[in-house]
């Protein structure tokens, strides 16, 4: 646990719950150990760069949060250097929710998800939307050839804090992808029996 994950969540209001649980002194003493600045080491940017998507969340002018989930090919969500995240806007339904929201407020929140080995990272920071127009190159780099959609302008998030989620709750899925990994062997497996009996039935002299 970080200093500046504890300064943007533990909150006055927060602090006073968890003193009524009984839990304050316990992240008291985490916090006396606990890192001044978070930076993206390479640990997190290997777990970055697998992901294919994540939840994201801004604030609107009415103080409203919006959630939502952005998707793309693994590894969309880039690491600029050890404060800086940036991923591609691709068109979309056009509403233009997060887009409007991070012009009035820029905070954002990430939640990134492994459910397979039951891992999140969730990252606290500020966003610039960089016009597509206004920095090509930046755009470019973002993007991926191989996937659909038109990105409309990038997402460049300042790193403020970051924090690895404790893992208890969180069920284990896997995608089509993932799961391809766990049947393959199987699959593999299945052909070399099926050879292996034809095989038998083959053998002159097998009574049928």
């Amino acid at each position: 646990m970080s200093r500046p994950f504890a300064e943007i969540t533990f909150t006055p209001s927060v602090r006073a719950t968890q003193a009524k649980n009984k839990s304050a002194e316990g992240y008291a003493k985490f916090l006396a150990g606990a890192v001044q600045e978070d930076l993206i080491s390479p640990v997190e940017a290997s777990f970055i760069a697998q992901r294919d998507g994540f939840y994201q969340a801004t604030v609107s002018e009415t103080g409203w949060p919006y959630v939502q989930f952005r998707g793309g090919p693994a590894g969309f969500l880039k690491v600029l250097d050890q404060r800086t995240l940036a991923y591609a806007d691709f068109r979309g339904n056009r509403q233009y929710l997060s887009a409007g929201n991070l012009l009035n407020n820029d905070r954002i929140s990430l939640i990134l998800m492994d459910y397979p080995n039951r891992r999140r990272l969730k990252i606290w920071g500020r966003a610039k939307l960089v016009d597509g127009a206004d920095d090509p190159a930046l755009t470019q780099r973002l993007s991926d050839p191989n996937y659909r959609g038109h990105p409309e302008r990038a997402i460049v998030i300042k790193l403020e804090a970051m924090d690895w989620n404790c893992p208890q709750h969180i069920p284990q899925r896997l995608t089509l992808e993932e799961f391809e990994e766990h049947m393959a062997p199987l699959r593999d497996e299945l052909a070399e029996l099926k050879a292996q009996n034809a095989e038998h039935k083959e053998k002159p002299g097998q009574k049928r």
